[in-house]
């Protein structure tokens, strides 16, 4: 694996915690923004992380480039685990099912089979309209792909990932972009594919997958993007774009409290993140960097 450069990581940052009583807690963070261009999720793989890459010339979530490819960090290293090899433009959520990962990609899922990378993936469409296509979730052999344009969930059988059924629609909830299940819930995080949050774009609660009915359980507006459990389970972490930052959600009381960032350069568009052995990992995607710390 490659070695980082120390303009590729930086170790100075310091985070604050707020609402965790009169002095808050800190931990260091890290940078990690070499090889990176527009990275916008991210998943956990091998002790690590993978980081997908738009690749793009700009930013652009519907691009249709071919340059998007994904990069292996772990411990202060990275790799190019796929390469721009045509087949993604704007990889975003990513699921990993034994050696297939799964990732999004404008209007199609894309299957890698990572013990064979040599082959040609798998490409998964979804039917016309289905523009954007963002984040994926499982429960048992039960696949959830949301796309936030249409407002729309589908559900795919991955009982042999290598031979995926076909997608789908589950259910319709405003703005799908994250997603997150735990405990046989789902927690959906909603943005407004005009830019505009509206009443509905809030954060909703699925309590049975078998007879879904999407709640909300978070009603404050916002471009809610990433969503990821805490390890401990007592708290649900979300990003947002309006305003852009990471708010940690009680999962008893429902109380919000926002993590600030003491960061050189503010976050601008925190995207899909993971939590990893007591790790956050939240890629800031206009800024073409992952944002590290402790939970």
């Amino acid at each position: 694996m490659k070695k980082t450069t120390l303009t590729g990581l930086s170790m100075m940052a310091v985070l604050f915690l707020a609402g965790c009583g009169p002095t808050p807690k800190s931990a260091a963070v890290t940078i990690f923004d070499e090889g990176l261009r527009y990275c916008e999720s991210t998943c956990p793989y091998d002790g690590g992380i993978l980081i997908a890459n738009f690749g793009s010339t700009q930013l652009d979530p519907l691009n249709t480039e071919g340059r998007g490819y994904v990069v292996f960090y772990k411990d202060g290293a990275s790799e190019v685990l796929i390469p721009a090899d045509g087949n993604l433009s704007g990889p975003r959520g990513m699921y990993l099912r034994g050696s297939h990962l799964f990732i999004c990609d404008v209007n199609k899922i894309v299957v890698y089979n990572l013990a064979a990378k040599d082959e040609a993936p798998r490409v998964i469409e979804l039917p016309e309209g289905e523009a954007f296509v963002n984040d994926l979730a499982a429960d048992g052999n039960d696949l959830y792909a949301s796309v936030t344009n249409t407002g729309h969930i589908f559900r795919l059988d991955i009982t042999d990932p290598a031979q995926a059924g076909t997608p789908e629609l589950w259910l319709s909830v405003p703005g799908p972009n994250g997603l997150a299940i735990r405990d046989g819930a789902m927690y959906v995080a909603s943005y407004s594919p005009d830019g505009e949050a509206k009443s509905e774009h809030v954060v909703y609660r699925i309590g049975d997958l078998q007879n879904p009915v999407a709640e909300p359980f978070v009603a404050v507006p916002g471009q809610y993007d990433g969503i990821a459990f805490s390890s401990d389970g007592k708290s649900l972490y979300v990003t947002n774009w309006a305003p852009a930052g990471l708010s940690r959600i009680d999962m008893q009381t429902r109380t919000v409290e926002p993590v600030a960032l003491t960061l050189d350069q503010p976050l601008v568009g925190p995207a899909d993140m993971t939590v990893s052995d007591g790790t956050l990992y939240v890629p800031d995607l206009p800024n073409s960097r992952v944002v590290i710390f402790a939970e």
